[in-house]
């Protein structure tokens, strides 16, 4: 995988990726960045939610079970020395429709230890929890 990235001034960066689409990535005014687009470590926390997010939706798709809605909260923790890397990224899904809780685990363990390339190419500790029609789970 190649992406591109041009610097635009200050601390504001835009990539381009192979499948064609741009993003702008930026500093805090904090720290002289200009705010014009997200973070990289917001953007590699969005990678992480997201990557997962599309298997638990592929495997529950596979296992013939239908997802009515599906949102998820994302929070890293980060160490505080540099290179300030993120140490532990907690997952939590939110899933709603006729789910068996015994599927939607199996789906959510396999994409944490199998299949998310994004989280398990982090140097931290992954865990997630889920929620089905409110009812909340722990994953051990």
């Amino acid at each position: 995988m190649n992406i591109k990235i041009e610097w635009q001034g200050n601390m504001h960066f835009k990539t381009e990726t192979p499948s064609g689409h741009a993003i702008s990535l930026d500093a805090s005014q904090e720290v002289g960045g200009e705010n014009l687009g997200p973070r990289p470590t917001e953007v590699l926390l969005s990678a992480v939610g997201t990557c997962s997010g599309i298997d638990i939706v592929d495997i529950l798709r596979k296992m013939r079970l239908h997802v009515e809605s599906f949102a998820m909260e994302v929070n890293g923790e980060r160490a505080e020395e540099h290179p300030r890397r993120f140490t532990h990224v907690h997952m939590h899904y939110r899933l709603t429709g006729d789910l068996p809780e015994d599927k939607v685990r199996r789906a959510v363990k396999l994409s944490v230890e199998k299949y998310c390339s994004v989280s398990n190419s982090l140097n931290a500790k992954v865990t997630a929890s889920f929620e089905i029609n409110g009812q909340r789970f722990e994953i051990d």
